[in-house]
């Protein structure tokens, strides 16, 4: 029995040793192998080690900058935060000093009211299976400010990877031509543009970011003595506007209070140069404040809102009539009404005002007038031709997205005659502004557009440049004229609709209009209130440098109020301060006046003593604002050769240490002249003028400090300086012991 168990393990011993020695050839096989062909699995061994060794650093780009005419910042890439939570325990190496999130959900309650979401939410990411997490759209976009009140709970595990975001420094400010850009992709690490310029130009506006390649050992450091490979980032293209900041805020600012005041459910505005087309200012009610998405209405109404005129609709019949000859201002007709066959046309008065002059019905805005001249005069075919002319029939071509078209309903004899009149066909506000151009600019209708130019930030190369361009005369420049004199007396004639949008010291020309609204149950509304009212104006009359139109739908009147006062008081306020920051003046002699004059120009202060350039400053009525405690101005902000307006702030700059000014009741642009000089690090909450600010006037400031600035309406800064004020002076009355 013994002698068979031996024999056993010999055979056993044998048959391991025969395994063993056949591994072992195997490998010496493939040693030899591996060294002479250095392939293995297919890999060139070589190329593997380098694999493991190479390293790629990403370098970011930035996506394009989007400026006003004049280099303002309108909508840019700022740092930002995105909070992350470290779940895994092997992160904590020092029990007492843990780093990784230790109570799930204790840290969800205090985390989510920050974050604005629900406890139960955050609690279900914070006890994922997984190393790390992001709380998605809540956890990205983190602003410096919130940063800090995170940090100062002193959570286990919670963190912040330093990121960007697009930031619009002005808040709600031409939301819908600007748009608005947000980070997508599998990570949310590509910023593409969703809405406006922002979409409409992504492939200009967007970024490619670079990357450097070495060899780097397993902590990730480059090796010593190893050569890397360089991709620069390619960093998106600068977009500057025809949007002009002054004049878009100007009508900001006026639409924001007749909103306020009349609570319409649309407001419709645009300025433009007739001269080139240039869009200076375009906005509408309701809006929304890109850097939070705030949006009800994704429609640019200003282009993509075709409705019935009205009477600003009889400033391009009368110009049809006076060009084809045909029109006799002093010749008498019977106001009130005019059968057409079966059916009949009212003067908005119902029973008119007897025989009046074709001059006085322009003025008083008479239906009648205005179907008498194509039905008798005109022609409905010639009529027809000149709706074509003008360019209703087809869109703008504008640079923008989302352009609708109008409809010229122009099937029956009805139709024919009171689409001379503005009802029936309807049309959109960019179409009545082009045609208008016509008028304003001697007989020459100009495209309007809004992007003026896209520059390579690296090379400063010009990669598009946009032009004037003429897209028919479709009167003559005497026609331009006679209707310019007519329009002007609709507003300054004692029976004029347009009485209200005299504006002190300017001569104005222009056509109000009251527009029917169409019922969901056919027919049009009624009450006092259910209309579009708008006014298109141009001034100066003797030379038209801007034209502008607004619309406002729906307004909520007093009894005692017409249509007129939220349009005047949208219209009035921002021509009478554009034409006076532009400079334009009318003149008796009638002479040319000129576009391109902004207001004072800037000369250079650098190295100049601050008790000159201050001196200098004061007199042209302006307001210099000094930084730094130096005797020489180092730099400034406007720069040199900039035009500025009266009063404006003009920031000195000098050597030494600098002192925070105190920014309450400044504008953010104001501000941002003073973060520019600084290098300091902005954080901007809300809209508006300054009520807050992090660092106390008066502070030292060193370069990439944070600022945080909280801004709010006219109103509001007013109200809380006035508190604070307030607060001061009760603690100084306090008695003394």
């Amino acid at each position: 029995m013994a002698h068979k168990k031996h024999k056993n393990t010999h055979k056993g011993a044998a048959l391991l040793f025969c395994l063993f020695s056949l591994l072992f050839f195997v490998l010496v096989f493939r040693f030899v192998e591996l060294q002479a062909t250095g392939v293995a699995d297919g890999q060139v061994l070589a190329v593997k080690a380098e694999e493991m060794h190479k390293k790629k650093r990403t370098i970011e780009a930035k996506r394009g900058t989007i400026l006003d005419r004049h280099g303002e910042v309108l909508a840019e890439d700022t740092p930002s935060y995105t909070l992350i939570a470290v779940l895994d325990p092997k992160m904590t190496t020092d029990p007492s000093n843990p780093k990784h999130v230790v109570d799930p959900e204790m840290t969800a309650r205090k985390l989510a009211p920050l974050l604005h979401m629900d406890v139960s939410e955050a609690e279900h990411i914070l006890k994922k299976k997984a190393k790390q997490v992001e709380f998605g759209v809540y956890g990205r976009d983190i602003s410096y400010e919130l940063k800090k009140k995170i940090e100062a709970l002193k959570l286990p595990g919670i963190g912040f990877i330093r990121d960007t975001k697009r930031f619009y420094p002005n808040g709600t400010f031409a939301s819908y031509v600007i748009g608005y850009a947000q980070k997508k992709g599998e990570n949310g690490d590509k910023t593409v543009g969703m809405m406006g310029l922002e979409k409409s130009l992504n492939r200009y506006l967007r970024e490619k970011d670079g990357y450097v390649l070495f060899e780097g050992d397993k902590e990730g450091f480059r090796l010593p003595e190893t050569k890397e490979r360089i991709v620069p980032p390619d960093n998106g293209d600068e977009v500057y506007l025809t949007i002009d900041q002054k004049i878009q805020t100007f009508l900001e600012d006026a639409m924001n209070q007749a909103e306020k005041k009349y609570q319409p459910k649309k407001i419709i505005a645009i300025v433009a140069n007739p001269k080139t087309g240039e869009i200076l200012a375009m906005g509408t009610r309701p809006s929304f404040d890109p850097n939070q998405r705030n949006i009800t209405n994704y429609l640019n109404d200003a282009i993509s809102y075709p409705y019935e005129p009205g009477s600003t609709m009889k400033i391009f019949t009368l110009a049809a009539a006076i060009n084809e000859g045909v029109y006799n201002g002093n010749e008498l007709y019977r106001s009130g009404s005019y059968r057409v066959g079966p059916n009949e046309i009212r003067d908005h008065n119902k029973v008119g005002w007897g025989v009046i002059s074709f001059n006085e019905g322009v003025q008083r805005s008479s239906n009648v007038a205005f179907a008498k001249l194509v039905h008798e005069k005109l022609g409905e075919d010639r009529f027809l031709q000149y709706l074509y002319r003008f360019h209703f029939q087809e869109k703008t071509g504008i640079d923008l997205p989302g352009e609708a078209v109008g409809n010229i309903v122009y099937r029956y004899p009805i139709e024919k005659l009171t689409t001379a009149f503005g009802q029936g066909t309807s049309v959109t506000p960019i179409q009545q502004i082009q045609a208008a151009t016509a008028i304003a600019n001697g007989g020459k209708m100009m495209k309007p557009y809004v992007v003026d130019r896209i520059v390579d930030p690296d090379t400063k190369k010009v990669v598009f440049k946009n032009e004037p361009e003429a897209v028919g005369e479709p009167i003559t420049k005497e026609t331009a004229q006679k209707v310019l004199d007519i329009l002007e007396t609709v507003v300054t004639s004692e029976k004029g609709t347009g009485r209200p949008y005299q504006i002190e010291g300017y001569r104005v020309a222009g056509k109000t209009g009251t527009a029917q609204i169409p019922s969901p149950k056919g027919g049009y509304l009624t009450g006092y209130e259910n209309y579009i009212f708008s006014f298109l104006g141009m001034a100066p009359k003797e030379n038209p440098q801007l034209i502008m139109y607004v619309a406002v739908q729906q307004p909520k009147l007093s009894y005692t109020e017409t249509g007129a006062a939220p349009v005047s008081m949208i219209f009035n306020s921002v021509m009478k301060n554009s034409l006076q920051y532009l400079n334009i003046h009318p003149s008796s002699d009638k002479t040319e006046q000129t576009f391109s004059k902004k207001g004072v120009e800037l000369p250079s202060y650098a190295g100049q003593t601050v008790e000159a350039a201050l001196q200098d400053l004061k007199s042209k009525g302006l307001q210099p604002i000094v930084l730094g405690e130096g005797k020489q101005v180092e730099a400034q902000l406007p720069l040199a050769g900039g035009e500025v307006i009266a009063s404006e702030r003009i920031i000195l700059k000098t050597s030494g240490t600098a002192t925070m000014p105190d920014l309450r009741g400044w504008s953010l642009r104001d501000v941002m002249k003073v973060v520019e000089l600084l290098h300091i690090k902005p954080s901007i909450k809300g809209s508006g003028y300054v009520v807050t600010q992090s660092i106390r006037p008066k502070t030292t400031v060193k370069e990439n400090d944070y600022l945080i600035v909280e801004l709010a309406a006219p109103s509001k800064w007013k109200e809380r300086i006035e508190k604070e004020k307030g607060k001061k002076v009760k603690k100084r009355e306090q008695p003394v012991d």
